[in-house]
């Protein structure tokens, strides 16, 4: 299991993402647009910057739904290699089944 504090930081951080996302594409779209004026862009690269870092989405992290577990994480099915293979294993997720060779 994942410390406590790190998923909760990530939920956060998940948060902060929803609430901003809206004027951190409008501050893009001002910075992206060659036909403003440079001093334009240049402000709004400023407002860009001043905001929170964490309001980024590149800021986070996929972790598992189960153990909080920061790699190996499935995206389509939000779970760790090893939550998978322990599911799995109990047959709690239909159609897979243990492989061996």
């Amino acid at each position: 299991m994942a410390k406590t504090s790190s998923v909760e930081k990530n939920n956060r951080r998940r948060k902060l993402v929803a609430q901003s996302a809206a004027k951190r594409a409008a501050l893009k779209a001002i910075i992206m647009d060659q036909s403003k004026p440079l001093e334009e862009r240049f402000r709004a690269q400023l407002k860009l910057s001043a905001m929170p870092r964490n309001s980024a989405k590149i800021r986070i992290r996929n972790r598992c739904e189960i153990t909080g577990r920061p790699r190996a994480v499935y995206r389509k099915l939000g779970m760790s290699r090893i939550a998978l293979r322990q599911l799995g294993n109990s047959g709690v997720i239909p159609g897979l089944v243990k492989s061996s060779w």
